[in-house]
């Protein structure tokens, strides 16, 4: 008995099957079977494989693209499409584009998957080129569009892009509005994502995601909570809703807030290992470090977890929370985690972590395991450099800065303007005149780098330091085309120091026409005034404060005693030890006046 050949259309969809549920190396052993056993491909058999070339790589799109041509698919639209979709996700554009020249006909697909390319490249301006020519053989569809839309680098750009989908008569398409509202909130364009979404008459939760991450934006805590109460009356609040809330309550710093969504992610079951981790490094920068340490400790425990870049990322959100209230005994167990489980690998996440382990002795006064901690890194990278030279200028040792600036150029890495800001606050810090001003010069004639606002700041800083007012005053005038107030508050406080009282009042005037309700500019001027001993402008300065109302926040720190981070502000007197610690003072200043 003679058995009928299977159908070509039954192996399809079987491989179909395997692809779509994601069992690659069973979808490409059911392929190679097809062709041992002599069953014919067809128009739809080699697209279906080239989605195998997506995970497999580069080589086995090759080799299903010459397998198709050798089979006379050279021509079929929908093969070619196919082909270019898997060259491009496979990272080889050059061979996508080729096949894109040499198709004899190319349909929308063709031209969206090109274009899609180029701006994945990075290459927009080939991409609005290709879509300008584009125009004149199809018009585009809503997929084109939103992939048009990462081409845009300003608002500007983006209005014309709404502008002309309404035109196309798009506009009312639920992917395309979503990705615009996007766009606009990419660019910090709350008004315009607001009234698109008060003209959506279908919202789902990619909508509501976007107006939260909006108000996350702009660092509106209380208009981010009010959106997601709104969200849960029309739609179910996503995974994503609950990770971009928790992330934008944690840069806003509110604790009370982060708790609550915690509790309703719980209940909502939407806890995820990205979920956990947000809420981790949330919990750190509000400060709340058992709850963080419960979630570290959670993370370790997935399996997912133990030694690769999600581990690392988790650490380094708890040394980063840990480094902005000065824990450093936290911090070293961190370290100390990094070290044991042996996750001290030369890729780019555990560079990141070292550089911000690093970061964290330094900025908590540990200049000497910060140094130790740079010398065993395995691989130094320039942010790696740039950030032991910032430690070196924060302590105020700016010889030590240079020399290891110039064995970062002995070891062959180059600088950045970032690297040069932190060389000259280091001259600025350490009083080294000389050496700062030849800083600034070889920023351009030696590297090509062009000093900004922010170096020009800290050399203005540096020569007011050392007394050369004027000097510093000629800079700002010279260079400067757009002078803030911050170099001009750094003008006025030397000014102050110096008792140049003519310096001092230009600074000042420039000072309030930029900033006029910044209460420490106003503290700087009536020192200035009081330094010339004239009580009556004090008297005004400070009669001026109190009409216009200007509230100056009270200064705060953290301290570290014994892994219990404790927090204090000026003027606050509500710590449970506060009695101990003022006898603790008076005793000190008693045996200082004694000495």
């Amino acid at each position: 008995m003679v058995m009928e050949e299977p159908q070509t259309f039954l192996w399809n969809s079987v491989i179909k099957a395997h692809v779509n549920s994601g069992l690659i190396e069973s979808a490409f052993l059911v392929f190679k079977l097809m062709r041992q056993m002599g069953v014919s491909c067809d128009s739809y058999t080699f697209p279906i494989v080239s989605k195998l070339a997506i995970q497999i790589g580069f080589e086995f799109a090759e080799m299903i693209h010459c397998m198709a041509v050798k089979m006379g698919f050279e021509c079929n639209v929908y093969f070619c499409n196919a082909a270019i979709d898997a060259y491009v996700k496979s990272g080889c554009f050059g061979d996508a584009l080729k096949l894109f020249d040499e198709m004899p006909s190319r349909d929308l697909v063709s031209w969206t998957s090109v274009i899609s390319g180029y701006v994945h490249e990075g290459n927009t301006r080939e991409a609005v080129r290709l879509f300008n020519e584009m125009r004149n053989e199809v018009g585009p569809n809503e997929v084109t569009l939103i992939v048009m839309l990462q081409t845009c680098s300003s608002v500007v750009d983006g209005r014309q892009f709404h502008g002309y989908s309404i035109k196309c008569g798009s506009s009312m398409d639920r992917s395309l509005r979503n990705s615009i509202m996007q766009m606009y909130a990419d660019f910090s364009s709350a008004d315009e994502v607001e009234t698109l979404f008060r003209e959506t008459d279908e919202r789902d939760a990619v909508s509501w995601n976007i107006m939260i991450y909006s108000h996350s934006s702009k660092g509106n805590a209380t208009k981010m909570v009010d959106c997601f109460n709104k969200m849960r009356n029309e739609v179910e609040a996503s995974v994503e809703t609950y990770t971009l809330l928790i992330t934008g309550l944690g840069e806003c710093g509110d604790h009370s807030q982060c708790r609550q969504i915690h509790c309703l992610a719980l209940k909502s079951g939407s806890l995820d290992n990205i979920l956990i981790t947000t809420f981790l490094n949330s919990y750190a920068k509000c400060g709340d470090f058992e709850n963080s340490t419960k979630f570290f400790k959670q993370v370790s425990c997935k399996s997912y977890a133990t030694c690769d870049d999600a581990m690392i990322e988790t650490m380094r959100s708890l040394v980063v929370g840990y480094t902005n209230v000065g824990a450093l005994r936290l911090g070293k167990s961190i370290h100390g985690y990094f070290i044991r489980n042996s996750l001290s690998t030369p890729n780019g996440s555990a560079r990141l972590l070292e550089t911000s382990i690093l970061n964290m002795y330094v900025k908590c006064g540990d200049i000497s395991s910060g140094r130790i901690c740079f010398d065993r890194m395995p691989v130094k990278d320039l942010v790696s450099w740039s950030s032991m030279i910032e430690g070196y200028s924060t302590h105020g040792l700016g010889h030590e800065a240079l020399q290891i600036f110039h064995q970062m150029k002995t070891e062959g890495i180059k600088p950045n303007g970032v690297t040069f800001l932190s060389l000259l606050s280091a001259c600025s810090h350490s009083g080294l005149l000389q050496e700062g001003c030849e800083t600034l010069i070889s920023m351009k004639r030696v590297f090509g780098i062009k000093p900004d606002l922010d170096h020009y700041t800290s050399i203005v800083d540096l020569l007011g330091r050392y007394g050369k007012v004027k000097e510093a005053l000629s800079i700002v005038l010279k260079f400067v085309a757009l002078p803030d107030s911050r170099i001009w508050g750094a003008l006025l406080g030397a000014s102050r120091i110096h008792e140049d009282r003519k310096v001092g009042e230009f600074s000042a005037r420039k000072i309030l026409e930029l900033e006029s309700d910044n209460t420490r500019y106003y503290t700087l001027i009536s020192n200035v005034q009081a330094i010339g001993e004239r009580w009556s402008e004090v008297e005004e300065t400070r009669d001026c404060v109190k009409e216009m109302n200007v509230i100056k926040n009270p200064g705060w720190s953290f301290l570290e005693v014994k892994g219990v981070v404790h927090g204090f502000v000026s003027g606050d007197r509500s710590h449970h030890q506060m009695g101990d610690l003022c006898n603790l003072i008076w005793c000190l200043s008693r045996n200082s006046l004694d000495f």
